[in-house]
């Protein structure tokens, strides 16, 4: 499997956007800051699978990201429900 010098670059790049997200995700001074920094990398990893599985050309890869982002969209749903407040 020889991947391209761009694949790395864009690995290099997303790696950097996570970092900076768990920085936000621990040093944010509110619930709602962490939440969207958690669902920042929640998308970067679900990018980084389909960049993964485009390079490669495994289709398990991209099937696991559609899993991922489903969940993750679910999880983010009920985080906002409990920040708001709402107990229905």
């Amino acid at each position: 499997m020889n991947l391209s010098f761009e694949f790395y670059l864009i690995v290099g790049v997303f790696v950097v956007y996570i970092i900076v997200s768990i920085l936000r995700l621990f040093l944010g001074p509110t619930a709602a800051d962490r939440t969207v920094a958690l669902d920042t990398i929640n998308t970067l990893v679900i990018g980084s699978m389909i960049g993964l599985g485009a390079a490669t050309w495994e289709t398990l890869f991209i099937d696991i990201a559609i899993v991922y982002a489903i969940l993750s969209f679910v999880t983010t749903l009920y985080i906002a429900k409990y920040l708001e407040g709402g107990d229905e």
